[in-house]
């Protein structure tokens, strides 16, 4: 599914178009001109005749216009039976009547009640699956909303610390049911609450946060790929980190070593106190003592507490330049370097990554030009000028709305488009996007766009979304909110 606390922003821009149809609370001026209707055990939604079959087709949100009728008086956050127009049982989901998204289906079979025994098997199933598919990373997702079929509920798991987000009124009132069920199969120390996102006032919920059960300390240490990184539970953006890029940011291992030529230096056979081996020598044959000599020059850019750059690190970068606008940020991921060790290889810049970008280019436009005898050199250069064999792009989502599309594609064109100016041949753009109405075509289009202006040709080396952790429904669009590509960049003229 779409990041979670994207789900009710989208309500108001997808929901289907159709004719008008009579809203649900109009249905007992219709149900007074018809026979009346026999005392149900539990309240049912009948769908209209002109809806898509979204539903059949696997989408568990059912919007108000797509309702016919309501039979029976559901209180708000109740469990309802879903038919469609022939009387043919589809779904049982709750429902909220001051949601744009009125029905969130739970089950495709009957359910009388979302009680503790019911969260315990599907929390056993959430953990099964990690189990098989996320492996030894004890942190991670071990709840993703309606992917899970838990609508409205994310666990992030941090060591033994459980940290919940519930968005919408049906998880809510549930509560009771479902966080002693929680406890008793996941087993933590402690579980947090941080359901404090806008997105709860379209269910008609305040926000909250807070211990819910046992200890819970602020900060936490977690393993991610063999790295330590420390989360903020109380005070970090979600949850505390974002788990769906892991899969993601261990994928660069292949671009960080192999850069060694370009400086010169080449492997050759000298005697050793070991005997012969294979030595670094630089191109005036002296030996090259620095370890890192192979590896990368790397710029990540919304680096956030720096989980590419410590990736970056790992994997042999030479230097590192961990950007990000938060001194909050940067602070953290300060820590988190000197924590792996990494300190002495990287440089931290607390700035607004467009500025960045843009200064860098300047002064390199400027270098050119006072190269080739076209610029007044008694100025002094207002730019750095620096470049990078791998630049990184790993931005918030710059579209909330279907309206912000058009902004958030300028936004993407312009910081590719001044990556990939800083790129050195040969070099690699990782970029990102988790604006879930950019969709995946439209991002693609963005980035060749940015290429094409800056004279680059693009040979594209991963193309992906969320980890597993983060299973995506079939018939669900709003599952392929994150896009995440590798591309090579080269100048047209090399090629």
């Amino acid at each position: 599914m779409a990041s979670s606390n994207q789900a009710q922003n989208q309500a108001q821009d997808q929901a289907p178009n159709q004719a008008p149809n009579q809203a649900p609370n109009q249905s007992q001026d219709q149900a007074s001109n018809q026979p009346s209707t026999p005392a149900l055990s539990q309240a049912r939604v009948v769908l209209n005749r002109s809806r898509r079959p979204r539903l059949e087709q696997g989408h568990p949100w059912i919007y108000a216009n797509e309702i016919d009728r309501t039979e029976g008086e559901p209180a708000p956050g109740s469990l309802v039976e879903v038919y469609d127009h022939k009387n043919h049982y589809l779904a049982t989901g709750y429902w909220n009547p001051s949601s744009q998204i009125t029905v969130r289906v739970v089950s495709y079979q009957p359910l009388q009640k979302m009680d503790a025994g019911w969260f315990k098997m599907k929390f056993e199933q959430c953990a099964a699956y990690r189990a098989r598919f996320v492996g030894s990373e004890k942190s991670c997702r071990v709840v993703y909303g309606e992917a899970d079929f838990l609508p409205g509920l994310v666990v992030d798991r941090f060591e033994d610390v459980l940290v919940v987000q519930v968005l919408t009124l049906g998880m809510d009132v549930a509560r009771e049911e479902w966080l002693p069920a929680l406890i008793e199969a996941f087993k933590p120390q402690g579980v947090y609450e941080r359901s404090d996102v806008g997105v709860r006032t379209l269910e008609g919920l305040e926000e909250r946060t807070g211990v819910l059960y046992g200890e819970c300390p602020r900060l936490i240490v977690i393993e991610e790929n063999g790295l330590k990184v420390e989360v903020d539970i109380e005070g970090g953006q979600k949850t505390g980190y974002f788990f769906d890029q892991r899969e993601n940011r261990a994928s660069i291992a292949p671009l960080v070593k192999g850069w060694g030529s370009r400086s010169g230096i080449k492997l050759e056979e000298r005697e050793t106190e070991n005997g012969v081996s294979l030595v670094p020598v630089n191109s005036k044959g002296n030996p090259v003592t620095f370890p890192y000599w192979d590896g990368a020059t790397v710029l990540e850019c919304f680096a956030h507490t720096g989980s590419f750059t410590l990736h970056a690190c790992k994997y042999g970068a030479k230097k590192v330049t961990c950007l990000d606008v938060s001194a909050h940020a940067i602070e953290t991921a300060k820590r988190n370097a000197e924590r792996n060790g990494f300190t002495d290889r990287i440089e931290f810049v607390t700035a607004d990554a467009f500025e960045y970008l843009r200064q860098q280019v300047s002064g390199k436009e400027e270098r050119q030009a006072r190269s080739g005898g076209k610029a007044d050199t008694s100025k002094p250069l207002t730019g750095e000028a620096r470049t990078w064999d791998i630049v990184i792009l790993d931005p918030p989502a710059f579209a909330k709305t279907k309206r912000a599309v058009p902004g958030a594609i300028r936004g993407y064109k312009e910081i590719n488009l001044q990556a990939l100016k800083l790129i050195n041949e040969g070099g690699y753009l990782v970029t990102a996007s988790c604006s879930y109405h950019v969709r995946p075509d439209l991002f693609m289009e963005t980035i060749l766009d940015a290429a094409a202006d800056a004279g680059k040709t693009l040979r594209c080396i991963e193309w992906r979304g969320a980890g597993k952790d983060h299973p995506h429904l079939g018939g669900v669009e709003e599952g392929h909110y994150l896009k995440f590509g590798i591309f090579e960049v080269r100048s047209r003229k090399n090629i």
